[in-house]
């Protein structure tokens, strides 16, 4: 009884240890460029690009879907920021 109680111990030990250097080995950096556009984007929702909501046209913008001025009702300051952030952070 004893040894089954060892065994497991150390059984999980192994693969806690194999998990752990797994998590760093394969570590992918999260893309955020959706959010920091929809935070640039005037946050009307108001569906005028063709898209569901500001989210809608980040994802679009970052995907190469569509274009900064089809968001009608941002300033024209917004969209040159927009345009520069996309050309920066190019995937």
């Amino acid at each position: 009884m004893i040894k089954a109680i060892i065994m497991m111990l150390v059984v999980g030990a192994v693969l806690g240890i194999v998990l752990g250097i797994s998590a760093k080995v394969f570590y992918v950096k999260p893309d955020t460029r959706v959010e920091d556009i929809t935070k640039m984007l005037p946050g009307y929702n108001c569906g005028g690009c063709g898209y569901p909501g500001c989210a809608g046209m980040a994802e679009a913008l970052v995907n190469k879907e569509s274009e900064v001025t089809s968001c009608k009702p941002s300033k024209p300051e917004a969209k040159e920021a927009i345009k520069q952030y996309l050309q920066q952070n190019a995937a």
